[in-house]
């Protein structure tokens, strides 16, 4: 005599929350690659206390060995107030925008000064208010 089981047993795996795990890690991930934006520049800044924040407009590095690079391009001196112009025109800031300066503290001052007379000039010439902020690390 054959008897059947009337509770038979299915041997399948449903994987269909698993895949929305991973796609809801993906996401995640993406999010929050996008929000990371790590300097290109290896810099030792300045220390302070001050907590000033701004949004950045366009951003200059001078490193250690004193060049200076608008964005992520190396730029000569005498190129530096027409390289920051076209970045400034580039950002939509018709007339206010925000130059952060970040300067490796071995700098010496003259040439953060550079930056700041490029974008003084820029102001004057074309009757605009940008400012120029300079980026420093938190005292420890």
């Amino acid at each position: 005599m054959a008897l059947k089981r009337r509770n038979q047993r299915k041997v399948e795996f449903n994987s269909s929350s698993m895949s929305d795990l991973v796609f809801l890690l993906l996401i995640f991930f993406m999010l929050t690659s996008t929000l990371v934006a790590p300097n290109a520049i290896k810099l030792l800044l300045p220390q302070s206390n001050s907590r000033t924040m701004a949004k950045q407009t366009v951003t200059v590095y001078i490193n250690e060995k004193n060049d200076y690079f608008v964005g992520e391009r190396q730029v000569a001196e005498n190129q530096l107030q027409s390289e920051i112009m076209i970045e400034l025109n580039k950002a939509n800031t018709p007339t206010e925008g925000t130059v952060v300066v970040r300067s490796d503290k071995n700098v010496p001052v003259q040439y953060v000064v550079n930056v700041i007379d490029a974008v003084n000039n820029i102001n004057n010439e074309t009757h605009q208010n940008h400012k120029v902020l300079l980026a420093t690390s938190a005292k420890k």
